[in-house]
Parts: structure tokens; sequence; C-alpha cells
């Protein structure tokens, strides 16, 4: 790990990496794609239960979450990728090394469940994609999302990190034209959704929406994984010198890559707002199909899916990544791709398998990332907010201050959740 000058590697030796020689010889353009990949996670499959559902029983009430939660993430990403890459170390990493045993594996099973949650979202939206798309049994296409997220994860070992955000990015350009389509064709009311940015909740069901959105756009591995996603493909030794134009270059790559993720989740939303609000069955991601079928013709229809399709698989080979990471850093444990896909792969396909609804378990496992979230949030603002450890790069003090801003208002919601859901105020 290195220290916050950013001159030397874990031996003290200073060195001269691949991404290195990438920086120093790249135009500013080609340092970009990290955050694209991160990004995939912001418009994962829970996204589309979770927005479908809040635009079709509420209409334009809750766009405010999306707004919000898309604005806190662009600061979120962005502080995750400058950890990694000031300090050469992931923040699973940098946790490991600074937690004792007891709380470290503590640590490690909540951000696994995590990990769980975000795959078996993943993993279920692709594979009602594979059944709306294909008429596939739904244990079947889980299986085969996990097969090709592992094919996946393969060639981004074998192949490297550029070529994994090559095949990741291409994903989100064919998410983004899947769940962005319907638009052109159904009607949306954009007085009513221009209203839906004042905050406000309609209930103890509204607070539960809004925080399985927040949970599906805010998400706990996409926090993890950035930060090991700039450092693997910059190298672990970036000299200090670089470091300026890295930042800089991750600014420009967090901005446009959260834009396409917002403008996907906010497009979702008014969609169903707009033509699937009292439509019976739309409380189901193959209910909204039907309805978006039957409203806007077959090809909305298959564009939907497709978009559905192309976000489970890319999404679980981010949430597989960052499962990695997670592991590698806490546990201090490497283990083969297959091993790590088949951990939180499994207890997918058992749900899957014993006939649990696939929409609410969807929607129910945003409300557990949205959980988790602090479990993430708050040690990336202090170490991102720690002089010894980030040095020059250390966050300013506005920085902080937003970022802290950030974690008060989501610990705030969960506690809103919680104290809702137990009490069962309406």
């Amino acid at each position: 790990m290195r220290t916050g000058t950013g001159r030397t590697g874990s031996t003290g030796v200073a060195a001269t990496s691949p991404g290195e020689r990438w920086v120093r010889r790249q135009p500013l353009p080609w340092l970009l794609g990290p955050a694209f990949v991160a990004a995939v996670a912001y418009v994962d499959p829970g996204n589309v239960a979770a927005n479908l559902t809040a635009g079709a029983q509420y209409g334009y009430l809750l766009v405010w979450v999306l707004v919000a939660a898309n604005a806190m993430a662009v600061l979120i990403q962005y502080l995750s990728a400058k950890v990694g890459l000031v300090t050469g170390s992931s923040l699973p990493e940098l946790l490991g090394d600074r937690l004792p045993r007891g709380w470290r594996l503590a640590y490690w099973v909540q951000a696994e469940l995590v990990a769980a949650a975000t795959d078996l979202a993943e993993v279920i939206g692709g594979a009602i994609a594979l059944h709306i798309l294909f008429g596939i049994p739904l244990l079947a296409g889980g299986v085969i999302v996990g097969v090709i997220s592992m094919l996946l994860l393969v060639l981004q070992t074998r192949r490297g990190p550029r070529f994994f955000e090559f095949v990741v990015t291409g994903l989100l350009a064919i998410v983004t034209a899947g769940f962005v389509t319907g638009l052109f064709f159904g009607p949306v009311s954009w007085d009513e959704a221009v209203a839906g940015i004042v905050p406000r909740f309609e209930g103890t069901p509204t607070v539960l929406l809004a925080a399985s959105m927040l949970g599906a756009t805010v998400m706990p591995h996409a926090i993890y994984a950035h930060s090991a996603l700039a450092r693997d493909r910059h190298g672990h030794s970036v000299p200090a010198e670089a470091l300026p134009r890295l930042l800089t270059a991750t600014r420009w790559d967090v901005l446009p890559s959260l834009l396409v993720a917002g403008s996907v989740n906010i497009a979702m939303l008014l969609l169903a707002a707009g033509n699937l609000a009292g439509v019976p069955g739309t409380d189901s991601i193959e209910g909204a199909h039907a309805a978006i079928t039957a409203a806007l013709g077959p090809a909305v229809g298959v564009a939907f899916g497709i978009g559905l399709l192309a976000s489970g698989l890319a999404s679980t080979s981010v949430g597989s990544y960052a499962g990695s990471a997670i592991m590698g850093g806490l546990l201090h444990v490497r283990i083969p791709v297959f091993t790590r896909r088949l951990i939180t792969l499994i207890p997918a396909l058992v749900i899957i398998a014993v006939g649990v609804d696939p929409t609410w378990a969807l929607v129910l496992s945003q409300v557990l990332l949205s959980l988790g979230i602090p479990f993430a949030l708050i040690p990336l603002v202090r170490l991102s907010s720690n002089r010894d450890l980030m040095g020059a790069f250390v966050n300013k003090v506005a920085l902080t201050v937003a970022a802290w801003v950030v974690v008060a208002l989501i610990v705030s919601l969960n506690l809103a959740l919680i104290i809702l859901t137990a009490t069962g105020a309406d």
C-alpha cells in the first residue's frame, strides 16, 4: 500500500508500472473507463424492479429520490476512485489492514451479505429477461446468467481491465437503449415529472420504496469495486506528479457515466408513471413487460427485455468483481474465479428454485443494499479525509462536509425505514 505521497509501492521503492506509462502517453479520453464499469451497478435489475414499482404505484412522486441519489453517487464514486488511485489499495484492503481480526470478520460478513443481495437482484433479473425473450425457465435462466458472468470474469483476468471495460461499457449502451426506447413511444407528463423533484413521502410504503430505490442507486458493492477498478487500471504505484491528471480524468469519467445511469433510472420511472399507472399486474417485472408491450407495441417490449438481459449480465459480472475485491481485501485470501462466483450465485439460484416471487425478492434485495450503504460510505469518507493516508490529495473541507451530509441523509432515510416498518405507521 502506498502512502499519501503516491510515490512508492509497498516495498518503498519507486516503480514504473504499465499504469504510469499509460498516464504519461495517452490523451485524456483514453484514461476513462473504470467509472463506466462501476456505473453498471446503478442500472442493474434491482433498479428496474424498484423504479417500475415506484412509477406504476405512485406516479411521479419519487422522481426526487433518483435525482438526489444520482447526485450523491457522483460524489461517492469519485471518492472511491480517488482512494484507490492515491493509496494504491482498494477500500476493502485499506479496511482489512486497519481493523482487528474480529471486527474485520464481522465487517466481511455484512459485506458478503451485501454481495449476495446484489447477485440475487442481478441473477433474477437476467433470468426474468431470458424468460421474457425466449421462454426459458427462471432456474435455467439463472444458471445461464451465472455461467456467462463467469466467462466475462475469466476474460477480465486474462485480457486485462481495458478489455473488461469495453465489454461492460458496450452492455451499458445496450441497457440504455433498451430502457430509454419506451419514452419515444409513450406519453409522459413532464409537468408532473418536474413536480416530482420536490422531496415528499406518502406513508410508510413510499419510504420503503425510497429506501429500495436508494439501495438500487447508491450501491455498496460499487463503492468497494470502483476503488479496485481505478487501481487495477492505472497501477499500484502511480507517481504523485501523475495523480492530478488521473484525478481530473476520474472526474470526467464519473460525471458522464453516472449521468447516463441516472437518466436510465429516471426514464424507467417516467415510463411506468406515464404508461403503467393503474394497470393490473405491474407489480412484477413480467407484468410490467406485458403492460409495456400492450401499450407501446412488441418492439418496445423486446427492447425492454434486451435491456434487462444486458443489465443482468453486465451487473452480475461487476458484482462478482466487487465480491473478489471484498474477500481479498478483508480476508487476505485469493480464491479461484469459479469458487468466488459460486459463493453468491448459489443463494440466488436457491431463492429462484423455491419459488419466491422474483420481483418482490428484487425490491427487498435493494432494501438490504440500502441498509449496507453506511458500512461502505462512512469508512470511505473517513479514509479519504485522512491526511496521513491521502497526503496532499486529502479531501478539501467543502468536499468533506458534502460527503458527511450525504452520509447523514442516507443514514436518516434508513433509520426512518426501520422505525416506520417496525411500528407499522402509515
